[in-house]
């Protein structure tokens, strides 16, 4: 049974949930969210497998997940970009955020998010248990997707990814 680290609005560990039970009860805990750009400024973003317990299908970050008890949240990040991604690179801390999102009628996120950015060219190896889909995407054809069709992206995706931007993280386009 997974478990997460239940915090408090400071970051303070106050317990920790089983995590079905903590996105049903919409407890805060906390999260993070890897954004990787290769050597042309593009980012990795993949689809949610299927019958993932929520937001299956949807188009997200590279990846995301929660760190284990006891876990920091830089391990958590290596470990998990490994085994749903299939890679390994140097990860840095750019931010974090609290959120709060219906994502099912029976779920919540609500999620203290430290978002972390890499660099890294390659060709990934999902674990299909994870992942349906990947690709690279300029970030201003992201944002045109993103204003298209919000409801293809995660809920904590445009928040995480505007983070980045407003924090000058993401490339903006070349102005001519």
């Amino acid at each position: 049974m997974d478990r997460v680290i239940l915090v408090d609005e400071t970051g303070r560990e106050i317990g920790t949930s089983e995590k079905v039970k903590a996105h049903a009860d919409g407890l805060l805990h906390r999260a993070f969210s890897i954004f990787i750009l290769n050597s042309r400024d593009e980012l990795l973003v993949q689809r949610r497998a299927v019958d993932k317990y929520h937001s299956g299908g949807l188009w997200s970050n590279a990846c995301c997940s929660h760190p284990r008890p006891g876990e920091a949240i830089e391990a958590a990040a290596r470990r998990r970009l490994r085994e749903e991604m299939g890679f390994e690179c140097k990860l840095e801390p750019a931010f974090s955020f609290v959120y709060r999102e219906r994502v099912s009628a029976a779920l919540w996120e609500h999620e203290l998010d430290d978002v972390l950015l890499g660099r890294w060219d390659g060709v990934p190896d999902p674990d299909p248990a994870e992942v349906a889909d990947w690709r690279w995407i300029a970030p201003d054809d992201l944002r045109s997707e993103l204003r298209r069709q919000p409801s293809a992206f995660t809920v904590w995706f445009p928040l995480a990814f505007s983070g980045l931007v407003e924090r000058g993280l993401i490339p903006e386009p070349e102005r001519i």
